[in-house]
């Protein structure tokens, strides 16, 4: 048989022979059994050509380690690739590595130990808390939904079923393990993981991956440079090859000239004055903490009304412990203090569906955040339906809005929305707030790779829609002289 040495490994050597290749090293050499031995390829599997849905797989003939475990959102041709076969047997996979809890980095993870995944799960210990906070709040939704289009005969699906169910998150949820912040992780033989903060939410981490064939560093979501509750991003180590979200990578935040938040203010009062209410969908993960932290500031500055604020989600609510827990009061800016950097007197926390409907015809002005950010599911829906259509109203979205989703029509200018079977008319106002974003934009996200020590030999723009990957790709490439290319979805390299 001849052997033919690529980056790849040697082909033509069956699985038996190549067990005992190593006897051929006075023959090959080193560098050859290198080759064979610690062949890598990475594979874009979610989080490219869309914003939503990261996995990114490393796989050796010995070792498959899963960064992120994301569900698709947003558009159709998406969202049906959570039904699709993984791209590979989940049970074939050693570890998975999580960065941040949103959903579109961890809602697939049931549906992974549901069809074989038996290995450990990594995160930081915040991390660890939200996403068993998202996970069972996603199962119950999911759940809740099918069961909802069942009965109301809205589904092309009999019967209709949901994505993953609560016993699948509970199976997932005994296989995290806590890691800490800067310190490395053995994987394998020669497999090595480092989270350092990445300042998004609480808990969110890049995460370097050392693999006998070189380094990767995964940015996960990046945060601003500061951020309005949290401690500031940090610098992680470069990588050989380095995957840098990309959600603002063609875009800069509005920077404002006046006060901070003040079209926000303006609105609150505008909206009560007419004697509407002010709904904010906002995720119930970190944007919720954020937006009550900024009304409290608006507030106490006499710039916004004293009006009752109502937290419609029970998600929304138990992050808020954990961002509230002692044990996590390291991770918040060091001019804040844990108990009180949400101070609204008529703070009103929601968590039954019996005061949940009641909101739908607030009797008196108020201001209702519920999730989900995007208004693509939760009791946000419901709370839209009734208040849509009355233009005393006003909705403020505020982060980005992935194409396909609802908040994205809003953000478009639709004059209708079609929810639970029926369009809805679009007469209230409606705001967009991007001064709430704690993704970096795109000079952050290039001010970040320019720090990167070493330089990385090869960049990838994920995690964003095309225009916006393809953008950040082209400014890395021509102000930084790095090698950056647009990530594909299904995309192999090897490294």
């Amino acid at each position: 048989m001849r052997l033919c040495v690529t980056r790849k490994g040697v082909k033509g050597v069956s699985a038996i022979d190549r067990a005992d290749l190593a006897n051929f090293g006075p023959i090959l050499g080193a560098e050859v059994q290198a080759g064979v031995m610690d062949a890598v390829e990475l594979s874009f599997l979610g989080g490219a050509g869309t914003v939503t849905g990261s996995k990114y797989l490393l796989g050796s003939e010995a070792t498959r380690v899963l960064v992120d475990a994301g569900v698709f959102q947003g558009e159709k041709q998406f969202r049906l690739l959570n039904w699709e076969p993984f791209g590979v047997p989940p049970r074939s996979i050693d570890t998975v590595l999580i960065t941040h809890a949103h959903t579109d980095h961890v809602g697939y993870l049931p549906v992974l130990v549901r069809d074989g995944f038996a290995g450990e799960v990594l995160a930081t210990e915040a991390t660890v808390e939200l996403a068993e906070i998202v996970l069972r709040d996603a199962a119950f939704l999911a759940e809740r939904d099918a069961a909802h289009a069942a009965e109301g005969g809205y589904s092309k699906h009999n019967p209709p079923l949901p994505l993953f169910n609560i016993g699948d998150v509970e199976h997932a949820l005994k296989l995290f393990r806590i890691v800490e912040f800067e310190v490395d992780y053995e994987l394998a033989e020669g497999w090595t993981a480092r989270w350092t903060r990445a300042g998004h939410i609480l808990g969110a981490a890049s995460i370097r991956v050392q693999t006998p064939a070189g380094s990767v560093l995964f940015s996960g979501d990046l945060g601003r440079t500061s951020h309005p509750v949290l401690r500031a991003r940090e610098l992680p180590e470069g990588a050989d090859v380095v995957l840098v979200e990309s959600t603002y990578g063609d875009r800069e935040h509005f920077e404002t000239a006046a006060r901070a938040h003040e079209p926000l203010a303006e609105l609150i009062r505008r909206t009560a004055r007419r004697g509407g209410s002010v709904l904010i969908p906002a995720f119930a993960v970190d944007r919720t903490e954020v937006v009550l932290q900024t009304l409290t500031e608006l507030l106490h500055a006499g710039r916004i009304p004293a009006l009752p604020v109502f937290v419609n989600s029970p998600m929304a609510l138990a992050a808020l412990g954990v961002y509230r827990d002692p044990r996590f009061v390291d991770e918040l800016r060091p001019d804040l203090n844990a108990g009180s950097f949400v101070d609204l007197p008529q703070l009103h926390e929601v968590r039954s569906t019996e005061d949940s409907i009641k909101l739908n015809n607030p009797k008196v002005p108020s201001i209702i955040i519920s999730s989900s950010g995007m208004a693509t599911g939760g009791r946000v829906l419901h709370h839209l339906e009734h208040l849509l259509p009355d233009d005393r109203n006003a909705v403020v979205l505020t982060g980005y809005q992935a194409i396909g989703t609802r908040g994205r029509a809003l953000a478009d200018g639709a004059t209708h929305l079609k929810m639970h079977g029926r369009q809805v008319p679009v007469r209230a106002e409606i705001l967009i707030d991007e001064e709430f974003s704690v993704h970096a934009d795109a000079s952050e996200l290039l001010d970040w790779l320019a720090a990167l020590s070493p330089a990385p030999r090869r960049v990838y723009t994920v995690h964003g829609d095309p225009r916006s990957a393809a953008a950040l790709a082209a400014a890395a490439t021509a102000r930084l002289n790095l090698t950056v290319e647009a990530a594909g979805h299904g995309q192999t390299i090897s490294l």
